[in-house]
């Protein structure tokens, strides 16, 4: 095996061992679930890469598959807990609320800092792959014409569309089908209506309450699958494809992962220090969530896990409730980057210059056609499709990113869930409503 695919499974268990370390009770010799999940995450890689180097492709890929059985399920048992979730935090934050006006405040309010996070993060993958190049300094055979990749090029939404979507035809049916920001839209009809009614619908808030605290102990219980859901995940990825393609994909995950080091790292950073928010205290808190993200590539995989700890760090309930859904269609940062990097580096990989005015253009057409999309493995390479077919570049180009797009989605994930975080704690501290004198002292076991 190559240097850099040792190094790569060596620098991240360097990295988790303080995690590590702090996470496991010496007295009772107990593994917490950040540790179980790291070390899913280790054993994954390594049983991925032994099935890799000793199967042929199609054979590793289908074993990969089995062990992927397991991260499906824990997926599907996430998704069933999400809609009532939703549903029940939001419709109570929204009740205890009471006023309309309120409402409209907080939403304004949301949607303003959504779109400057999407402006930013979609400008920021443009400068990036501007400046870096990857499609230009490492090339690759390009696919031939009709290449089938899995994904069509949809046509891109109107504005029309787009609204008619975020409205549901039946409250059980976006339930149904986890559409989070239809439920979102019932939610807050629900709750506006449930708070005019006063007194008689104290009782409704109470009950809702309780599901919500129901629902938890539910994901106490599905997050012990977690580590199991890692491993088998990773097992997948790597027997599929093997660490030897970060190698031939190098210096285009270098440029990817550095962009989105940069956003976190610099921009939510100064975010935070404007807002005066302790940006490495949220990170230290969102820890575990992140990392469940990055190791499944599903955003909504860390939703429940999320909300408690946004709890602990003091944002109140109500502003939890209505900006973390709604940011799972709104504030996808990662992959708002991801979208602009990937169109670039493929006309760059196709000998296509882009003018600055149709750069522009496509930093516009993002921003609408991209709201909406499920927090979920891939959803952006679809909207990359529609993109691309938008400047005439070949929908099959896809193929010289689809290989490695499992490895860039985790990155994007994780940093869609940092994102959404300080999303919520920037709009709960215009609101007055984030009490950090509260925050529980995170003490080294």
């Amino acid at each position: 095996m190559c240097t850099l695919t040792r190094i790569i499974p060596i620098s991240f268990v360097s990295f988790a061992l303080p995690s590590i370390r702090h996470s496991i009770n010496l007295s009772s010799m107990k593994l917490t679930i950040t540790t179980k999940i790291v070390i899913g995450f280790v054993l994954g890689v390594l049983i991925g890469q032994i099935l890799h180097s000793t199967y042929d492709a199609d054979a590793a890929a289908a074993i990969g598959q089995k062990f992927q059985i397991v991260s499906k399920v824990f997926l599907k048992l996430i998704k069933m807990i999400i809609g009532p979730l939703v549903f029940s935090t939001l419709v109570v934050g929204i009740a205890k609320l009471g006023d309309f006006k309120v409402v409209g405040r907080i939403g304004i309010k949301t949607l303003g800092y959504f779109y400057f996070a999407t402006i930013l993060s979609l400008i920021i993958g443009l400068v990036v792959v501007n400046i870096t190049k990857p499609g230009s300094i490492q090339s690759w055979p390009r696919p031939a014409a009709g290449t089938s990749v899995g994904i069509e090029g949809k046509k891109l939404n109107s504005i029309e569309e787009f609204i008619l979507h975020i409205f549901p035809d039946s409250a059980f049916r976006a339930l149904a089908e986890n559409e989070i920001l239809q439920i979102v839209v019932f939610s807050l009809f629900f709750g506006v209506a449930l708070g005019a009614i006063g007194d008689k619908g104290k009782s409704i808030t109470k009950a809702l309450d309780a599901l919500s605290e129901l629902v938890f102990k539910m994901v106490g219980y599905v997050m012990q699958l977690a580590p199991f859901a890692v491993l088998g995940a990773m097992a997948a990825v790597v027997a599929s494809k093997g660490l030897s393609i970060l190698v031939s994909y190098a210096y285009l995950l270098l440029c990817f992962y550095g962009g989105l080091l940069f956003f976190v790292f610099v921009v939510l950073f100064a975010i935070c220090t404007f807002m005066k928010i302790p940006f490495f205290r949220l990170l230290k808190v969102m820890k575990d969530a992140l990392l469940l993200s990055f190791s499944t590539a599903s955003s909504e995989a860390s939703l429940p896990q999320q909300i408690k700890v946004l709890e602990n760090f003091g944002v109140s309930n109500r502003i939890i409730g209505f900006v973390l859904p709604l940011g799972y269609s709104f504030n996808l940062d990662g992959s708002m980057m991801y979208m602009t990097f990937a169109t670039g580096f493929l006309a760059q990989a196709y000998g296509v210059p882009l003018s600055l005015e149709q750069q522009v253009l496509m930093l516009l057409t993002l921003m609408v056609t991209s709201k909406g999309i499920a927090g979920v493995p891939r959803a952006s390479l679809v909207v990359i499709a529609g993109t691309m077919a938008l400047f005439d570049l070949p929908t099959e180009g896809l193929a010289l990113i689809l290989g490695i797009d499992p490895f860039l989605d985790m990155g994007r994930s994780a940093t869609s869930v940092m994102g959404n975080a300080v999303a919520t704690t920037v709009v709960a501290k215009w609101e007055n409503e984030l009490d950090l004198n509260h925050v529980p002292v995170l003490q080294e076991e």
